[in-house]
């Protein structure tokens, strides 16, 4: 049955007790089995995966899934590339630092995503998040590369978020302290669904926000491009998105107020990110201050404080109006060219350009990242590596 607006509520509420059975079954058994040593190894495993590569080389299990998880997604076309090539020529690097700072904060507004992330916070490192951080850049980047959703590069990335999630429901589950009665499955198809609305409408109404003009044709290339990478993060058909960008508009917008709540863990989870942000700039109060309204605009004031996103003294709209366009209501409107005219600065070119800059220190330290070899995931839920 495919998702509607009438039975997305009910259908999400199923998708809470769902897991990813292949992916979940592939972990314990490379665990349980010996034949990989842990998940750090499996994840540098992944982290060779190549387009046309042999899969011989790899643990028997580890080949099968992959063979069968390279598939494309059911009734995928040509013309479903060239829209999602079409959205990323003309937008990815604006997509791009939305989805790694926006979008991330607004899925601290999951009560269940952020006490996961929270309960397992110390992935990113006892000095705070920003390994998890850096590697979904990585992801929010990669879609937009040249010949990404072509030759194959893509897949691997998304199969390595993939398993990521697996890893983390293995890690509650011989824990023995998920609530599965309060909480549903740990990283459940709810969740993924959920995330993937975020990172994808959620962002086209965060790049309206801040004034970015997107044509109706770049919105559904965006909305295919999480169509894509919601198949390969192991979502059944019967959650996939759909690539009718303005179904899965109207289909977010009516639940989100019932899926978005202010949590002690959320809040906790936006602090340790915006600290890290502010930690790659330097502070510098030019740039933090830019960026944080930039969040905030982009997110609006009602989940900006949800999430506790702090007031940043500066106002996108208060600077706009003092350019002489009060009268011009919305922040979509008053950040034309008026305002460049009448000050010479376009604050909404500088509010993205801040976030640019926050954006390009998150990628400098992805880099960092993936070449080091700390663990990725730890063996135990308290683990504090």
């Amino acid at each position: 049955m495919a998702l509607t607006v009438a039975n997305f509520a009910q259908e999400l509420e199923a998708a809470a007790q769902a897991g990813d059975p292949p992916a979940d079954d592939l972990v314990s058994a490379l665990i349980d089995h010996g034949e990989v040593p842990g998940v750090n190894e499996l994840f540098r495993t992944v982290n060779t995966l190549k387009p046309g590569m042999d899969y011989g080389q790899l643990p028997p299990r580890l080949a099968d899934f992959m063979r069968e998880a390279e598939a494309d997604p059911p009734g995928w076309r040509e013309e479903d590339t060239k829209a999602a090539e079409g959205f990323f020529a003309h937008h990815h690097g604006e997509a791009s630092m939305l989805q790694g700072t926006v979008g991330l904060i607004g899925t601290y507004l999951s009560p269940t995503g952020a006490y996961t992330l929270r309960s397992t916070g110390r992935l990113g490192g006892v000095e705070g998040p920003g390994r998890r951080l850096s590697q979904s850049t990585r992801l929010f980047l990669g879609m937009g590369d040249k010949g990404a959703l072509r030759d194959g590069t893509l897949k691997a990335t998304v199969t390595k978020v993939r398993l990521v999630h697996a890893s983390v429901r293995q890690l509650h589950q011989k824990s023995g302290e998920w609530d599965y009665q309060k909480w549903g499955m740990p990283v459940s198809q709810k969740y993924t669904t959920g995330a993937a609305c975020v990172f994808s409408v959620q962002i086209l109404q965060a790049m309206r926000n801040l004034g970015i003009n997107v044509s109706k044709a770049d919105a559904h290339g965006f909305m295919c491009a999480w169509h894509y990478v919601n198949h390969y993060l192991g979502t059944p058909e019967r959650w996939q998105l759909p690539k009718d960008v303005d179904l899965v508009d109207r289909i977010w917008s009516g639940v989100r107020d019932d899926e978005w709540k202010k949590t002690d863990d959320g809040v906790f989870m936006t602090r340790q990110a915006i600290t890290y942000y502010k930690q790659l700039v330097g502070n510098v109060p030019g740039v933090t201050d830019m960026f944080i309204a930039m969040v905030r605009q982009a997110l609006t004031d009602k989940y900006a404080d949800m999430a506790g996103v702090p007031r940043s003294p500066v106002d996108l709209g208060a600077k706009a109006a003092a350019a002489g366009n009060s009268a011009l209501g919305g922040f979509g409107s008053v950040l034309g060219g008026a305002a460049k005219k009448v000050t010479g600065v376009d604050p909404r070119e500088e509010a993205i350009g801040a976030g640019g800059k926050v954006f390009n220190k998150v990628l400098e330290d992805a880099v960092t990242h993936d070449k080091d070899r700390q663990p990725q995931m730890h063996q135990e839920l308290h683990d504090g590596r």
